[in-house]
């Protein structure tokens, strides 16, 4: 049932990249169980998303393309409608895989839990899954270990919700055609026109620069900047003020007993005939007879389980460890199974169960009671939520001292950096669109910082909030007005692309001119021709995106054919095809991986019909005047 989330990985990830930082801040019940008010910004199937939901993922979205552009982005170009609507869109996509997954019954053992924990990079030392850094990263987030893996769980069951939609194979008539045209290649000689040849033909008149500085004017205009001193008061940052000692820890422990509660397990293995829920009734007594003839031969020799469950077993994250499913608790399973399990003693094997998956031969091969955990082995968990809850109230009750203090001193930073312990921090040179910003990079923290009242009244900004538990205050350190490049200055930059732009026309006229006479009988004899060379449809390192399509677009009826295409560089490359070569390797290695790719865009194509059909089944409302309001 993983086979899906297991081809297809790399579109479940792009599908459920924006759910876990959310789950992390409001969490699986918040996401199911919210039920909406007047500023929520759509409604999915009965539940609300909010608009601090929205607001959450629109921000995560906005630094994720400005990490993507590597330079600083105006705010009004990361906060356009189409913009806020895919992020909705994605919101209301993350939220019918919840929905879905809720009602699917699907669960997660402990040791996959475990081995995903344990696979993520961020959580290592050397390799190696770190504890401690586990421990911090949840007490971060101001949850409990068992609370944080709850809602994990959530999410791997909700991977595991997709994998039962399953992919079908792509026809083999329809990919065969898709792979010979991919990796069809095409004979070519190419014949260059280089800017630089025509170079010494253009001739600039006297007042060009001018003309030309005068009509870009804006080109040319250095933005007003500044240069600015801050702090931040953060959450984190008061981690360092508070302590717990181990009597609180101790009371915590003792008044909040059952969340240290760890319920019975139970590990058992299994072997599926698959048969689902429509499956025709001819393959479902198919099944079912197989199922008991196996469930015979267990009778009659238990020991056989393992072995019968690798050859037999149609549970490909199963079958290859004899059927094992690790520990698990009630209610992690579908129904049917779930009540099999537990109804069992341990090393019994159950009669064949009947799930929607298909007939499972069950063997209960362990059991954990209910244990409370013991203070020693919790006792770092509770004292770093414990600290995080101190700093989570420190940080309250310092924000109104904090945004009165900067208001009424406003003349310095220096009593804020006293009273709260805070390293005052200068920025770069910062432009009104954000240019050089950093982590100053915020719209209301800009705004402050070009206003009057700071740089013609010397007064500190307000108090501004840059995200969850953040604020930060500023003040001036240094002011560049806007100002003009003298056209003394920019001259010869303005001479030297001009007489770029002219060469490059020149060489494009040239090659165009040499491409229409190649279309007469005798036309283009005195072209030089590179050497020929075969070039593939999949791209060559030397031939770009333009010249690879005018070769392939090129009719190829009547060889030798010609093409020709503008280069980035200004260049024009003029090629003479007189080859055409079918791709006939079939073991080929980038055959295989064409196939794959193939079967990964017919997959995905499939799974966006799939999210279409729970758009149907839960109903969709949109609330456009929200959506739309861009300050609340």
């Amino acid at each position: 049932m993983f086979d899906f989330v297991r081809n297809n990985r790399r579109i479940v990830q792009v599908v459920l990249a924006g759910i876990i930082l959310p789950f992390a801040f409001w969490g699986v019940d918040s996401y199911i169980n919210h039920m909406g008010s007047s500023n929520d910004v759509a409604t999915v199937g009965g539940s609300a998303i909010s608009l601090q939901a929205f607001q959450q993922s629109l921000q995560e979205q906005q630094n994720r393309m400005r990490s993507a552009a590597g330079r600083p982005v105006p705010q009004e170009l990361l906060d356009t409608p189409q913009i806020r609507q895919d992020v909705l869109n994605g919101l209301i996509d993350q939220r019918l895989l919840l929905l879905h997954a809720a009602k699917s019954g699907l669960g997660v053992s402990d040791a996959q839990l475990a081995q995903f924990i344990a696979s993520v990079p961020s959580l290592q030392d050397d390799g190696k899954f770190s504890k401690e850094k586990y421990e911090a990263l949840v007490a971060a987030q101001g949850m409990t270990i068992d609370s944080f893996e709850a809602r994990l769980r959530q999410d791997m069951a909700m991977q595991q919700a997709l994998g039962a939609v399953g992919a079908s194979l792509p026809g083999k008539g329809g990919a065969d055609r898709w792979l010979a045209a991919q990796l069809e290649e095409r004979e070519v000689a190419e014949a260059l026109f280089k800017p630089e040849q025509f170079a010494s033909q253009v001739k600039l008149g006297a007042d060009a620069a001018k003309a030309y500085y005068d009509s870009h004017a804006s080109a040319f205009q250095v933005p007003e900047q500044v240069r600015v001193e801050y702090v931040a008061l953060t959450r984190q940052g008061l981690l360092g003020q508070v302590s717990v000692s181990d009597e609180e820890a101790m009371a915590w422990y003792k008044g909040h007993a059952e969340q240290y509660r760890q319920p019975e397990e139970r590990r058992a293995s299994h072997i599926l005939i698959l048969a689902e829920k429509n499956a025709p009734e001819a393959a479902v007594k198919a099944a079912a007879t197989k199922a008991d003839e196996l469930l015979a031969r267990i009778r009659k020799a238990p020991g056989e389980f393992a072995a019968l469950a690798k050859q037999h077993s149609q549970d490909p994250g199963s079958a290859a460890h004899g059927g094992d499913l690790d520990w698990f608790r009630r209610g992690m399973m579908v129904k049917p199974f779930d009540d099999a399990v537990f109804a069992l003693k341990e090393g019994e094997v159950s009669t064949v169960v009947r799930s929607d998956f298909g007939f499972h031969i069950i063997r209960l091969t362990g059991v954990r009671p209910e244990r409370v955990r013991p203070f020693e082995e919790v006792k770092g968990e509770i004292v770093a939520q414990l600290s995080q809850q101190a700093a989570g109230r420190k940080f309250t009750e310092a924000v109104e001292s904090f945004t009165n203090m900067v208001y009424e001193q406003a003349d310095s930073l220096q009593p804020v950096e006293d009273k709260f312990k805070l390293k005052p921090m200068q920025s770069g040179w910062l432009t009104r669109d954000g240019q050089g910003a950093g982590p100053l990079n915020n719209p209301k923290l800009l705004a402050a910082v070009f206003s009057d009242d700071v740089l013609k009244n010397k007064r500190n900004t307000e108090a501004v909030e840059m995200g969850q538990d953040v604020l930060v205050a500023a003040r001036l350190l240094e002011h560049k007005p806007a100002s003009m490049r003298a056209l003394d200055e920019v001259k010869g930059e303005i001479e030297k692309r001009l007489i770029q732009e002219e060469a490059a026309r020149l060489a494009r006229q040239a090659g165009e001119a040499a491409l229409a006479r190649t279309a007469k009988a005798e036309g283009g004899a005195e072209i030089k021709w590179g050497a020929a060379r075969s070039v593939p449809r999949l791209g060559a390192a030397d031939v770009g995106r333009e010249e690879l399509q005018a070769v392939f677009r090129a009719d190829v009826a009547r060889l030798p054919a010609y093409a020709g295409a503008v280069r980035p560089d200004g260049s024009y490359a003029l090629y003479r095809i007189s080859q055409v070569k079918p791709f006939k390797g079939e073991d080929d290695s980038r055959a295989q991986m064409l196939r794959q790719q193939y079967g990964q865009i017919v997959a995905g194509e499939e799974f966006s019909a799939w999210l279409s059909t729970l758009r149907q089944r839960y109903k969709v409302e949109i609330h456009q005047k929200v959506l739309d309001a861009k300050e609340h």
